[in-house]
C-alpha cells in the first residue's frame, strides 16, 4: 500500500531509446503488482512516474519489466529504474541494468544492495540467481582459438557474441572510421614512395607522418643512443622482460678473447647493478615467409648495467642461443662498428616488439581477461558483489578480442602480412608463453620482487604499477569488507568459488601449477585475487598499450619483422641494415596499424571513472568515491614527477589508464 515514484532511465547511445512499450512489476517481499504498461522509453532520457499500489508489498526485491512490441521488435538499452516509496519511510530502491532489453520475455532485475548466497539466508534471490547463470551459460560458452592455448569464449564472429557484448554505436563508428582512415593513409604513402629508393635510414622519414606522438618524435632523433635503448626496457612499452642478474646467465658463452668483457659483468653482478633480458621465448620458433621471401627472428639475450645516473646501458649482446657442437654466438658489444653494435641492437628491438605483441599485450592483458570476463558472466549472478565490482572492468573485452583474432592473428591477417613471428610463428610463440602465465607475474609486489626492480629509481613502471595496485586493492578490500565480515563467509560463497575454479581449471587450463588457487580460503586471499584481476584489465594492459605509438611509429626502432639473418660476422654496413630492415610497405603497413591502437581513444573510460553505478547504497559509494580521490591523488603526483624528468613516464597515470581492455 502507498504512493512510488519510479524512474527509468534509458542509454545515451544511437538506437538505445524504443518504439515499443514496456511493462513494468515491483516484486517485494511480501507480495507482487503489476504496473502496466507504462512507458515507450526515449534515448538518453530518465522517464519518471508516480503509481498508487493498493498491496502491502514490504522491502522490494525486483522490478520485473516486459518490452511488448505490436508490428516490428526495436531493442532497448536500460540504464537502470528506481523506486521511491512515498510517504514515512522514503524507502528508495535502486535497480541496475546497463544491458539490451531484446525481445518480449519478462526480466527481473534485483535491488542493487548486492548479496552473496550466504548474505541470503531466506533465499529470496536464490531462484533469480538459478536463472540468471542458467541462462548466461547457454550464452557464454568457452571456445579454443588454438589448440594449447588458454580458452576464450567461443564463437568466431562479431555476431556470435551476447548482444551485450558488443560495441555501441559511437565507440563502433569511432574504431571503423579509424581503420578506414589509416589504409587511406596506408595507400597514400606507398603511392608517393612507391618509385623512390629506399637505401638510407633518413628514408624511414618519407612514412613518419599523420598520428605521431611528441615523444616518437623524440625517439626518431635519439633511437641510436644506448642511454634510449636501455631506457625502454625500464619504461618503455614492454617493461616485463627485464630483471636483475642473480648469476651470469648459463647461455652466455664467452669466446676466447673475452676476458675483460667476463671480469666488468662479474663485477657489476657482484654490485647488483647487473641487469639481464632475455628472449629465450623466441628460440626455435618458425619464422614467417612472407609474398614468397624468408623472414628471420633471432632470440637475444641483453646485458646491461645501472649506473649511479640511474641509466641502464647495455654491454653485450648475444643473438643466439648456444649450439651444442657449434662455436659459440658472437658477441656484440659498443664498442664494435657503428653499424655492427647498430645492426644488433635492432635485432634487440625487433625481437622485443615480437614478444610485446604477443606475449605481454595479447596473452598477458587481451587474452586473460577475456578469460576473466567469461567465467564472470558464467558463475556470478548480477547481484553478486564481485560481479558488481568487476564487471565495468570487462566492458568491450571480448569483441576487441574477437576483432583481433579476425584481423590480426588470423590467417592472413596483419602478422602474416608484417611480422616475423607471423605465418604460424605467432600462434607458437603463444603456446610457449603459456608456462609462463605464473599468478605471482600478475601481481606486481610479487612480480617486482622476482625481477628485483622494487626500489629501482629510474623505473617509473615500478614505482607506478606498486602503487597503482595497492590503491586498487584498498578499493577491493572496501568494497569486499561490506560483504564478508569472516573467512568462514568467503568459504561458503559457493558462486565466488565456482567462479575462481573457472577462471583456474577452465580458462586458464590448469594454471594451479603455475601458483593460481582453485579456492579462495580467506578475505584476504580473495581481495587478492579479484585485485589480481582488476589490475590485468587496467593498469597492466594500460602499461603495454600506451607505449605502442611512442616507441613503435619509429620503426627501425621496432622493426616488424627482418628480412637478412641475424649477423654472425662483425662486417655490418649501412646496406646491410636497410636490407635487413622491413621495406616501404611493411614499414608503412606497421605505422598504421601502430596509430590505429595507439592513438588516443575519444571513447574511452579512465579508471575508476565508469558511469555505471551497480551498487546501490551509501557504504559502496564511499568506498567508489574514496577510491577515485587516491587516484586523483596519484595522477596529480605523477604529473608532477614528470615535469622533472627528460622522458615524462605517463602509462600508468589514472586518468589515462582505460578502465577496460577496450582496445
Amino acid at each position: 500500500m502507498g504512493v512510488y515514484r519510479v524512474c527509468v532511465s534509458t542509454g545515451a547511445s544511437i538506437y538505445a531509446g524504443s518504439k515499443n512499450k514496456v511493462e513494468l512489476w515491483l516484486v517485494g517481499q511480501h507480495g507482487e503488482v503489476e504496473l502496466g504498461s507504462c512507458l515507450r522509453p526515449s534515448r538518453n532520457k530518465e522517464e519518471e512516474f508516480k503509481v498508487n499500489v493498493s498491496k502491502y508489498l514490504g522491502s522490494l526485491l525486483f522490478v520485473k519489466l516486459r518490452k511488448k512490441h505490436f508490428l516490428k521488435e526495436d531493442a532497448w538499452f536500460c540504464n537502470w529504474i528506481s523506486v521511491q516509496a512515498l510517504g514515512a519511510a522514503e524507502d528508495k530502491y535502486w535497480f541496475p541494468c546497463y544491458r539490451w532489453v531484446v525481445g518480449d520475455g519478462v526480466q527481473s532485475l534485483p535491488v542493487g544492495t548486492g548479496c552473496t548466497t550466504v548474505g541470503d539466508p531466506q533465499g529470496l534471490f536464490q531462484k533469480h540467481r538459478e536463472q540468471e547463470l542458467e541462462e548466461r551459460r547457454k550464452l557464454y560458452q568457452w571456445g579454443s582459438w588454438k589448440e594449447g592455448l588458454i580458452l576464450n569464449v567461443a564463437g568466431s564472429k562479431l555476431t556470435d557474441l551476447p548482444v551485450d557484448e558488443r560495441f555501441l554505436e559511437d565507440k563502433k563508428i569511432d574504431f571503423e572510421a579509424s581503420l578506414a582512415w589509416g589504409l587511406a593513409e596506408l595507400a597514400l604513402k606507398n603511392s608517393l614512395n612507391i618509385l623512390a629508393p629506399w637505401k638510407t635510414l633518413d628514408d624511414f622519414n618519407r612514412i613518419f607522418w599523420c598520428g605521431r606522438s611528441k615523444l616518437a618524435r623524440r625517439v626518431r632523433d635519439s633511437w641510436q643512443e644506448d642511454s634510449l635503448f636501455g631506457y625502454q626496457f625500464l619504461n618503455g612499452a614492454n617493461p616485463m622482460l627485464l630483471r636483475r642478474s642473480v648469476q651470469l646467465p648459463a647461455r652466455l658463452v664467452f669466446p676466447p678473447g673475452m676476458e675483460e668483457l667476463q671480469a666488468q659483468l662479474e663485477k657489476e653482478l657482484k654490485a647488483g647493478t647487473l641487469f639481464e633480458a632475455d628472449f629465450a621465448l623466441l628460440d626455435n620458433i618458425k619464422a614467417n615467409v612472407i609474398l614468397y621471401c624468408q623472414q628471420y627472428l633471432a632470440a637475444p639475450l641483453v646485458m646491461l648495467k645501472l649506473q649511479p645516473d640511474g641509466k641502464l646501458m647495455p654491454m653485450v649482446i648475444q643473438l643466439h642461443l648456444p649450439k651444442i657442437g657449434s662455436s659459440p654466438p658472437p658477441l656484440f658489444l659498443p664498442t664494435d662498428p657503428p653499424m655492427v653494435w647498430l645492426l644488433a641492437k635492432c635485432w634487440v628491438r625487433s625481437s622485443d616488439l615480437q614478444v610485446h605483441e604477443l606475449n605481454s599485450h595479447l596473452l598477458r592483458g587481451h587474452l586473460m581477461a577475456e578469460v576473466f570476463t567469461v567465467a564472470t558472466m558464467r558463475c556470478l549472478p548480477s547481484i553478486h558483489p564481485v560481479f558488481k565490482l568487476i564487471v565495468p572492468h570487462l566492458r568491450y573485452t571480448l569483441e576487441i578480442n574477437v576483432r583481433a583474432r579476425n584481423g590480426l592473428v588470423s590467417d592472413f591477417g596483419i602478422f602474416d602480412q608484417i611480422m616475423s613471428t607471423g605465418g604460424g610463428g605467432h600462434v607458437q610463440l603463444l603456446q610457449q608463453a603459456g608456462a609462463f602465465l605464473t599468478y605471482r607475474s600478475f601481481c606486481p609486489p610479487d612480480d617486482l620482487a622476482d625481477r628485483g626492480l622494487l626500489g629501482v629509481e629510474s623505473s617509473f613502471y615500478a614505482q607506478d604499477a606498486l602503487r597503482l595496485w595497492e590503491i586498487i586493492s584498498r578499493y577491493v578490500q572496501g568494497i569486499m569488507g561490506l560483504y564478508y565480515k569472516t573467512d568462514e563467509a568467503v568459504r561458503d560463497d559457493l558462486e565466488l568459488q565456482s567462479w575462481c575454479r573457472e577462471i583456474t581449471e577452465i580458462g586458464l587450463q590448469g594454471a594451479q601449477k603455475q601458483g593460481f588457487p582453485t579456492s579462495l580460503q580467506s578475505v584476504a586471499q580473495a581481495c587478492h585475487f579479484v585485485t589480481m584481476c582488476i589490475f590485468t584489465c587496467t593498469g597492466q594492459h594500460s602499461s603495454i598499450h600506451l607505449g605502442q605509438l611512442d616507441w613503435f611509429t619509429w620503426v627501425p626502432n621496432a622493426p616488424c619483422t627482418m628480412r637478412l639473418p641475424p649477423p654472425t660476422t662483425k662486417d655490418a654496413t649501412l646496406e646491410t641494415v636497410m636490407a635487413t630492415l622491413p621495406n616501404l610497405h611493411q614499414s608503412s603497413l606497421q605505422m598504421s596499424i601502430v596509430w590505429q591502437l595507439g592513438r588516443d581513444q575519444p571513447i574511452m573510460v579512465p579508471l575508476g571513472q565508469h558511469q555505471e553505478e551497480y551498487f546501490s547504497g551509501p557504504e559502496p559509494r564511499a568506498v567508489l568515491e574514496k577510491f577515485r580521490e587516491e587516484l586523483a591523488i596519484m595522477d596529480k603526483e605523477i604529473e608532477v614527477r614528470n615535469e622533472k624528468l627528460d622522458i615524462p613516464y605517463e602509462y600508468l597515470r589514472p586518468s589515462i589508464v582505460e578502465n577496460s581492455v577496450a582496445i
